[in-house]
């Protein structure tokens, strides 16, 4: 049995009642997700349920980049730019089909922080934390240089730069990735299913009730113990635990805006200072350039964040001082996203200073709950979390996720020639073959296998955009488009022209594949 097929929900929805798990975690985002593979790979009874779909929270509203915090230095959080910079590696090893090599374009301006001398010490260390291989390591550059790697930068304010080395990923797609990978391992795991309480005997957590957002049934899971990893949320199930203490979180919400590259012309990824000191990024992706991020405090709904003018105006006014004459207006952002930071309180800190380094707390009642941290440490925090749960459980099994190759991973070569000639099939080739393998990796031969087994037309992009929904549908809890075109292959943001183009055939189509229901659309 798959659980991730959407037609065996009901059997796996039998599991959680008539099983005792030894971990069961709240949040299906990437912390979830790695919490949940790590205790899979150590053969534990895991399971796991998110109240919305897997990643609809922060974990697909990132900057999409793995990397190392390479402004953490600032702040002297050496330890924290260690791990992340060497979970870079790990995480290119194990998804290199999601986890890619980026350049950094870093340039260094007149009267900014950055000067040459700290940008060399400070990327020196950084490679050094990182462990960054020596061809990747960081090279300054003249202006002159800078200018011709990145043509459009502001001439008066460039006084040199530096290029240094990051990736850049998908994070819903890595979110995905893991949770298949966990399901592969034995774990049950189930997106629109709430935990809406925890159940308790003699003051210790020993399950959740929760409540199917599809029958709105509600009924009770066992475990010997809870995880809470619900990101914004995980204060709630303090509150609900009365363990709830001085250390809490603080959410600040993050925005990035999406647009042509024809309009922003990014040559490669650029990390740079703006006017008011502060960094920003711009990162071409596909034919698009995304640019972030904002960083201010959050009071509102914790599971749909705006961006709001006042947001839209900061962003397109720091890089337009940056690179002046792309001259970027509101009506040229194609699309945007919001996402909260669940930071820990650090009082007197600046938003920007409060440390991304995560915290476990475990309550009297027994419920473990992590918060903070960065999506490049997840597979670390997973470690530590279950190393503690594991402790408490009298097991001594210990992680193998260091060299877990996650859902799709493998060599492209393996699919060639047939994954060329079937790309070949469709107009923009070369987009569709990116598509498909940094989205799924070696999984895509089952959507070329979709493909074919389907009644062709001559809308060949249409019928491909379906055999890929029948793919996610069957493989990975994909329940309607919005969960298709946001979380399984994130076209709303980075290729809106086909969203729009083929929403209604591919809404048609789910209405067929799944019948009629209000979470189809």
């Amino acid at each position: 049995m798959n659980p991730l097929h959407i037609s065996n929900r009901d059997r796996a929805i039998k599991e959680l009642k008539t099983q005792k798990f030894d971990l069961f975690i709240i949040g299906g985002g990437i912390t979830g997700a790695g919490i949940a593979l790590d205790a899979a790979s150590r053969g534990l009874k895991v399971g796991l349920v998110e109240m919305q779909d897997f990643s609809a929270g922060t974990s697909s509203r990132s900057t999409k980049l793995i990397h190392g915090g390479l402004r953490y230095l600032k702040n002297l959080e050496l330890g924290l730019v260690m791990e992340t910079g060497r979970e870079r590696a790990v995480l290119h090893q194990n998804a290199p089909h999601l986890v890619h090599p980026e350049k950094m374009l870093l340039p260094i301006i007149k009267g900014g922080q950055l000067g040459r001398f700290s940008t060399n010490l400070a990327l020196m260390v950084y490679d050094r934390l990182a462990g960054v291989q020596k061809k990747d390591k960081k090279k300054m550059l003249s202006k002159a240089k800078i200018l011709e790697l990145q043509p459009g930068l502001d001439q008066e304010k460039i006084i040199g730069g530096a290029i240094y080395s990051e990736y850049r990923t998908d994070d819903s797609r890595l979110t995905i990735s893991t949770l298949k990978k966990a399901v592969e391992l034995g774990a049950i795991v189930l997106n629109y299913m709430e935990a809406v309480d925890l159940v308790k005997k003699n003051d210790k957590v020993i399950g959740l009730q929760v409540k199917d957002a599809f029958t709105q049934e509600k009924f009770q899971i066992q475990a010997k113990m809870v995880i809470n990893a619900s990101g914004p949320w995980v204060d709630n199930f303090r509150i609900h635990d009365q363990s709830l203490d001085n250390k809490r979180l603080h959410l600040t919400k993050g925005i990035h805006l999406v647009v042509s590259n024809e309009k922003l012309k990014i040559m490669q990824a650029c990390y740079m200072e703006i006017d008011d000191k502060r960094m920003i990024f711009a990162i071409p992706r596909e034919d698009k350039v995304y640019i972030g991020t904002t960083d201010t405090d959050y009071v509102g709904e914790k599971s749909s964040p705006s961006t709001d003018k006042d947001d839209v105006a900061y962003l397109l006014k720091g890089i337009n001082s940056i690179f002046p004459t792309a001259k970027i207006v509101s009506k040229d952002v194609l699309s945007h996203w919001a996402g909260l930071r669940p930071l820990i309180t650090q009082k007197g800190k600046k938003n920007t200073e409060i440390s991304r380094k995560d915290e476990i707390f475990i309550s009297p009642s027994g419920l473990i709950s992590i918060a903070g941290g960065k999506l490049t440490a997840y597979r670390k925090m997973a470690e530590r979390t279950v190393d503690i749960a594991c402790q408490q459980l009298g097991i001594k099994e210990t992680s193998k996720t260091k060299d877990l190759p996650l859902s799709g991973a493998g060599k492209k070569e393996t699919l060639e020639p047939e994954f060329s000639d079937f790309c070949c099939l469709f107009e923009q080739a070369d987009y569709w073959r990116s598509h498909l393998w940094t989205r799924y990796g070696l999984d895509c031969v089952n959507v070329m296998e979709n493909y074919y087994g389907m009644r062709k037309n001559t809308h060949r992009e249409e019928n491909l955009l379906k055999a890929e929904f029948k793919y996610c549908v069957e493989n990975e809890a994909c329940h309607g488009v919005f969960d298709f075109f946001l979380n399984r292959n994130a076209l709303i943001l980075f290729n809106p022209e086909v969203v729009e183009k083929h929403f209604q055939e591919i809404l048609d189509y789910s209405q067929e594949l799944l019948g009629l229901s209000s979470f189809s659309i």
